[in-house]
């Protein structure tokens, strides 16, 4: 159980440091993405602020699902278990690439604005005065980018936790089939 809440808690750390480094990112270049498309949480339009607050709230709660299901995957059932140490590469890996998608579909976001493309920042471009709809673009699409890899990433690294299990048990098996 202790190791499952390893698990658990350093995929929340993992996220929440994720959330603030990329909100400092977006926050310094939309902060209208923080004031306008969020409910006023706080109380401050400062970039550096925004990005604390929202990186802490929007994404603990992913590294809770993640974590979670990393945990069981890991470590529920008769196979091998897996430990923090297993799968700690693989959660950095994820995070490492949510940063590698996010900054190229943010650039991809505020190009298609820039470019006059309809829709791309949906009915915000009622809201968000035109002169900024390119920079929130480029932060709506990094945010939807992070969530998206970080949402299938997770789920491919659970099954390799899976797999990785499966393949142990087999390995153990065979083994005590050949030693005996």
């Amino acid at each position: 159980m202790l190791e499952a809440l390893k698990i658990i808690g350093f995929s929340i750390l993992l996220a929440v440091i994720y959330g603030i480094l990329h909100d400092q990112v977006t926050a310094h270049v939309s902060v209208e993405y923080f004031t306008v498309a969020h409910p006023p949480v706080f109380p401050t339009d400062v970039p550096f602020w925004l990005a604390l607050g929202w990186g802490i709230i929007a994404t603990w709660w992913v590294g809770l699902i993640l974590g979670t299901i990393l945990a069981l995957s890991a470590r529920f059932g008769r196979t091998p278990k897996l430990k923090l140490g297993d799968l700690k590469p693989h959660i950095i890996k994820l995070m490492i690439l949510s940063a590698l998608i996010a900054m190229p579909a943010g650039i991809m976001g505020w190009a298609l604005t820039e470019a006059q493309v309809p829709g791309t920042i949906g009915f915000w471009d009622e809201v968000i005065e035109p002169s900024r709809q390119s920079r929130f673009a480029f932060a709506a699409w990094a945010h939807s980018a992070s969530y998206l890899v970080g949402g299938i990433g997770g789920i491919v690294v659970a099954l390799k936790a899976i797999f990785t299990r499966r393949k142990m048990a087999q390995a153990a098996s065979a083994s005590s089939i050949n030693s005996g």
